[in-house]
C-alpha cells in the first residue's frame, strides 16, 4: 500500500543494495512522469526517484505552493527523506535546476546529508535570476503557453486532443511560473558538492556564458557538458540523460 511519503518521493526503480539513487526535481509545468523513462539507462546498482510537487499527480488534492520558499522547504524535506535510504545524486531540469541548487544549499547549511553530486540541466545560473522577458511568462495567454509546451515536447498527444487535460496543463504551468517568479538568489550562496551543468547546444533560453556563471557558484569540482538539441535536448538525448552523468557510477571528472 502506498504511503503519503510514496506520493511525494515517487520511486520508479528500486534495486537490492543500491549504491545510490538519482533523485529528480521537476521543471515548470512538469511532474515525475518525464523521468520514469530513465530507469533503463541507469547503472545496475542505481535507483531512480522523482519528487512530486504539491498540486499534481498523487498530491493533486493539495494546494499548489504559492512561493518559492514554500516549495523549496517542501522539496528539501522530500529530498532529506529520500536521503535517509542512502547516497544520492540530485538532478533538476530548467526551473528544477534552480530548485536542486537551492535545496543543496539548504541541506549543506543544515549539515547534510548532501548529494554526492548536483546536476543542473537546462538552467541559467541561479545568481543571474529572472529576466524581464523570461519564457514562459505570466503574461502569456493560454495559447502561447500551450505553444511553448508543444514546441518543447511537453504536450503528449492524449493531452493535446483532450480540452480538459489541456486546461489542467495550463493551470499547472501557470502555478509553477508564479512560484518561479518569486525566486530570489541569496547573495553568496554556493555549493560545495561536485556540480555538473548540462545545456543544449541550440537552447535559446540559456545564456551563452551560463557555464562560466555556474562555475562561480561551485566551490568544489565542476564540469559543463553541452548536448545536442534545445531546452529539452533531442528526444533521443533526453531519454539517455543518465548516461551523461558520471557521478551515477561513483566518478566525477572536472571539465
Amino acid at each position: 500500500m502506498a504511503t503519503a511519503q510514496d506520493l511525494i518521493v515517487v520511486r520508479s526503480r528500486r534495486t537490492e543494495n543500491a549504491a545510490r539513487t538519482l533523485i529528480c526535481l521537476g521543471f515548470c509545468g512538469g511532474g515525475t512522469g518525464q523521468y520514469h523513462q530513465w530507469g533503463g539507462m541507469l547503472p545496475a546498482d542505481v535507483d531512480l526517484a522523482a519528487v512530486c510537487y504539491p498540486g499534481r499527480e498523487g498530491r493533486f488534492m493539495e494546494d499548489f505552493a504559492q512561493t518559492w520558499d514554500a516549495l523549496a522547504d517542501d522539496t528539501t524535506r522530500a529530498v532529506l527523506s529520500a536521503a535517509a535510504e542512502g547516497p544520492y545524486v540530485l538532478l533538476g531540469h530548467s526551473m528544477g535546476g534552480w530548485m536542486a541548487f537551492d535545496v543543496t544549499v539548504r541541506i549543506e547549511r543544515l549539515g547534510g546529508p548532501a548529494p554526492e553530486a548536483l546536476v543542473v540541466s537546462a538552467a541559467n545560473a541561479a545568481s543571474r535570476g529572472l529576466t524581464v522577458n523570461e519564457s514562459p511568462s505570466q503574461q502569456d495567454n493560454d495559447e502561447q503557453l500551450l505553444g511553448w509546451m508543444t514546441m518543447h515536447g511537453m504536450m503528449p498527444e492524449h493531452v493535446v486532443n483532450d480540452p480538459d487535460l489541456k486546461e489542467l496543463a495550463v493551470e499547472l504551468m501557470r502555478a509553477d511560473i508564479r512560484v518561479r517568479d518569486t525566486f530570489r538568489y541569496v547573495p553568496g550562496s554556493k555549493v560545495g558538492v561536485p556540480l555538473q551543468i548540462l545545456t543544449g547546444e541550440t537552447d535559446t533560453v540559456i545564456d551563452p556564458d551560463a557555464g562560466e556563471q555556474w562555475r562561480d557558484l561551485a566551490t568544489g569540482d565542476f564540469r559543463h557538458d553541452v548536448l545536442p538539441g534545445g531546452h529539452f535536448y533531442t528526444p533521443e538525448i533526453w531519454s539517455r540523460i543518465p548516461t551523461y552523468i558520471p557521478a551515477l557510477s561513483g566518478a566525477f571528472s572536472s571539465r
